[in-house]
């Protein structure tokens, strides 16, 4: 979309005021609408999509999760669900997408910023899935899934996209696929995006135990998370979305795996 439709754009100046400048943002998967509304009091980044569109929960998702993030989503403004739409205006970050790559400064920020998000517990009645739904069928063995379980509340989603460099701070957005678990989920999950930067795996899994949660947790489960991990990537590799990041990100949970493995 290259431009906000006109019923959008009015349902937008009745509650901001009035727009002075859109930039129009790759959508990317999750939003029909992503663009950078500027108003008289400042800058919203709006998110939107068709209020029959399939994976419209995931806007109900972020607004629920917004206020239990710790600080590190962008702030919630305001929403609208009118006219077919499902519209969000989250404050707009002025930052840099992380750089993952071995030796890289963003590396003690992104800590700092699993650190905060260590504190954070899922409350209840947001309706999140749990890790181990969301990886019952990628396990070969269904006991592994109490691994996973727990009341944390986790981002899951550490591609560098989803991470913003802001003032000196990590900042995360695109929080679709929250969800609760064990504590120490996001860093392993982290692993594999460090891997695919350039990080050995056991460089990755030493930047990953600074996390409070890492070295109090059983070697079979963090094993068990590998094995279900590995999985869900060739599924996306080779079914869901075959491409040269998805394949350099499944590479990436096999190098995991093979140093799990011994």
């Amino acid at each position: 979309m290259t431009e906000l439709p006109a019923d959008v754009r009015k349902m937008i100046e009745d509650v901001g005021g009035p727009i002075l400048d859109v930039e129009m943002v790759s959508a990317g998967h999750n939003s029909e609408i992503a663009a950078r509304v500027q108003f008289d009091s400042g800058p919203v980044f709006v998110k939107g999509l068709r209020q029959e569109h399939p994976r419209v929960w995931t806007q109900r998702r972020e607004a629920a999760v917004n206020p239990h993030t710790c600080g590190l989503a962008p702030a919630l403004r305001w929403e609208i669900t009118s006219g077919g739409w499902d519209l969000l205006g989250f404050e707009a970050l002025d930052g840099r997408h992380a750089d993952y790559s071995p030796g890289s400064p963003d590396l003690e920020l992104i800590l700092q910023a699993m650190w905060n998000l260590a504190h954070a517990t899922a409350p209840a009645g947001l309706n999140l899935k749990t890790m181990p739904q969301r990886l019952s069928t990628y396990v070969a063995d269904p006991a592994d899934v109490q691994y996973f379980d727990g009341h944390s509340l986790l981002h899951t989603d550490w591609k560098p996209d989803n991470v913003l460099i802001v003032n000196g701070q990590a900042r995360l957005v695109d929080w679709a696929w929250a969800s609760s678990g064990a504590p120490w989920i996001d860093a392993a999950l982290w692993v594999i995006w460090l891997i695919a930067a350039g990080h050995s795996p056991r460089d990755a899994e030493a930047l990953a135990a600074h996390h409070p949660a890492w070295e109090s947790t059983p070697v079979p489960y963090i094993d068990a998370f590998a094995r279900a991990q590995e999985h869900v990537w060739r599924s996306i590799a080779e079914v869901d979305r075959p491409d040269e990041w998805t394949n350099q990100v499944h590479a990436a949970a096999q190098a995991w795996l093979v140093h799990r493995r011994g």
